[in-house]
């Protein structure tokens, strides 16, 4: 198994905070991450989809007290969101005995209910963290095509064959769509809300249009918007938001939206293997969105992702501001070794003044592209971004 660089990140905030609320798609390897951490200490894990583990909770601050001094994992806290409510004064009570950090680690999938329950119970005593699928840094240079068909869920990415790796991935969707979805709440058709995964796949990197989805799938524009909010909620779909200047242009305010695991793109668009993915009309736009999502999940520092287009069509897909450097990058993605870049990008580059700007293909070569625009591949991107 392939050792995730978020362990570390993990145990040192538990050396910070009373609670780590560890957040991310089902099946993303939330639940190895944290066993592995248990490890190295004395630790109790429960997990709340077994009765037998949710019965012990029955009376949770009794139950809880006597592990006091332990590593508490709760895993797929989501489903008790009543439990919240005890867990904050466990913790206020174990800071007056000396308990101060490391008490709970809280796995859950992302769900909305989930960040709001913590959110409103655990003020001040919690921090989060996201555990996305591998990224391009975690497998080997010779892995990297496999990591972009088959996506970077454990189970996927590790199948013997691209066969085995599709089967996986489909039961992943329906499971989501018939037993998931409706445990978290939202009373949904999983044949509309597939269909709607199903539309936003083909419209992948594309300028999201509320009311063309909304006809195609005879309902309302709020329905649309319900469904989108889930879907982000869930960490399978990426809402990236416009960039904003004060510049005398019009500027496309809506955002761009994107299925964040390629491997989860692909299955929704039945492309089985590397000939079908390269035959594909979605391939530049498949490999847009890998690029997108593998430099957002990969920084170590904060940063705000966003896009930039004006109605003119002078675009940059990605921009990423460091507040802590008080920086901003200018990204463009192409797939192919030998890219080039449009007068649409030149003059957008004008409009935001970047402070760097790349141009990240599908090749190995870093070279400069022309004046203060560089070239470069995804590893070596990957690489400066995490700086």
């Amino acid at each position: 198994m392939i050792e995730r660089e978020c362990t570390q990140k993990v145990v040192n905030l538990l050396a910070q905070f009373p609670a780590v609320v560890l957040l991310g798609p089902r099946q993303v390897g939330k639940t190895t991450l944290a066993k592995e951490i248990a490890k190295s200490r004395d630790s109790l894990y429960l997990d709340l989809e077994r009765p037998s583990d949710r019965n012990k909770l029955s009376d949770a601050d009794q139950f809880l007290e006597v592990h006091q001094n332990k590593l508490v994992i709760l895993d797929e806290v989501h489903r008790t969101p009543e439990l919240f409510q005890s867990l904050r004064g466990l913790i206020d009570r174990g800071r007056n005995r000396g308990y101060k950090t490391g008490r709970f680690l809280l796995l859950g999938s992302a769900s909305i209910e989930l960040l709001k329950q913590s959110g409103e119970s655990l003020a001040g005593r919690v921090v989060y963290v996201d555990l996305p699928p591998f990224d391009v840094l975690e497998v080997k240079q010779t892995q990297h095509e496999d990591l972009w068909l088959r996506g970077g869920f454990p189970d996927s990415f590790l199948a013997q064959t691209n066969e085995q790796s599709m089967i996986w991935r489909e039961n992943f969707i329906w499971t989501y769509l018939e037993r998931d979805i409706p445990l978290l709440g939202p009373r949904i058709q999983a044949e509309s809300l597939y269909r709607f995964w199903v539309m936003l796949a083909h419209a992948q990197g594309s300028i999201l249009n509320a009311a063309k989805l909304a006809q195609s799938l005879a309902v309302n524009n709020k329905t649309i918007a319900r469904y989108l909010d889930l879907m982000v909620g869930l960490m399978l779909i990426r809402r990236l938001q416009p960039y904003h200047v004060n510049i005398k242009k019009r500027l496309v305010k809506s955002p761009k939206i994107y299925v964040r695991d390629s491997g989860i793109l692909h299955a929704l668009l039945n492309i089985h293997n590397r000939n079908a993915l390269f035959g594909h009309a979605v391939i530049g736009s498949s490999w847009e969105g890998f690029v997108i999502e593998n430099l957002i999940n990969s920084s170590k520092s904060r940063i705000l992702p966003s896009y930039y287009r004006t109605s003119a069509g002078a675009e940059i897909d990605l921009i990423l501001e460091f507040p802590g450097l008080s920086q901003k990058w200018a990204i463009e993605v192409k797939f192919g070794s030998t890219p080039k870049i449009s007068k649409g990008f030149h003059i957008a580059l004008e409009d935001v003044q970047p402070d760097r700007t790349f141009v990240v293909h599908s090749g190995e070569s870093r070279y400069p592209l022309s004046e203060g625009v560089e070239a470069i591949g995804l590893p070596e991107m990957l690489k400066l971004v995490r700086r």
